[in-house]
């Protein structure tokens, strides 16, 4: 084998799914699949007994034992210098947050064809990233919704943050007033002005805001 040729493990729950990945690939000499899984669980053992002789992990991203994107993080936990690129028929906000979340490297539908296939395994050998055209706008609009929710809970006093913070743990405002020893009035004002601040319409709107926030 050269040197030059980038090892690949494939899993994928579905039989028909690895078959087609590895024709795709079969007449291309710069990528050699060398190993197969049928879930993540035996692909991280797989990987795990020798991980040197392994470049890329091309995973699906719902599988049993482990999940595609549990499997990445695992492995760029212990094995950084394998790049991971998720497969998936999901294009919605969840899946591709957990998948960057996760540090994934790359992320193209089930849909793509061979060219696209290809096109993500050399930008991520080389180092860069690969998100499929469908997968970047909803990565945009993620980034630019954490943006205006940072730049909002910016706007908010430290005493505001922390009457958020025990609105979430669902205390009342008289409660919020005797644990802050203030009054409920104060405790009230603080509740508007983080609503407006927020653009939050109810304390139900504050909670969501601040569960997207981590704030708890």
């Amino acid at each position: 084998m050269e040197n030059n040729t980038t090892n690949i493990l494939i899993a994928d729950d579905h039989q028909m799914m690895l078959d087609g990945i590895k024709d795709m690939l079969a007449k291309n000499p710069e990528f050699h699949i060398i190993a197969e899984a049928n879930n993540g669980q035996v692909a991280y053992e797989i990987i795990a007994a020798n991980p040197e002789k392994f470049q890329i992990l091309l995973t699906d991203i719902s599988m049993p034992l482990l999940t595609g994107t549990e499997l990445c993080k695992m492995i760029k936990s212990k094995f950084s210098h394998i790049q991971v690129l998720i497969l998936s028929m999901y294009n919605n906000a969840t899946a591709v947050k957990e998948a960057v979340f996760a540090e994934a490297d790359g992320y193209i539908l089930k849909n793509a064809g061979r060219n696209e296939l290809l096109k993500a395994l050399h930008r991520i050998t080389n180092g860069g990233t690969y998100f499929s055209q469908d997968i970047v706008p909803i990565i945009y609009n993620q980034y630019h919704q954490k943006q205006q929710q940072d730049e909002q809970l910016g706007l908010l006093s430290v005493r505001e943050k922390e009457i958020l913070a025990l609105i979430v743990k669902e205390f009342t405002s008289e409660e919020i007033a005797q644990k802050l020893f203030i009054s409920k009035k104060t405790v009230d004002n603080h509740r508007q002005h983080i609503l407006e601040k927020t653009h939050c319409k109810s304390t139900v709107g504050l909670v969501k805001f601040a569960v997207k926030l981590g704030l708890e």
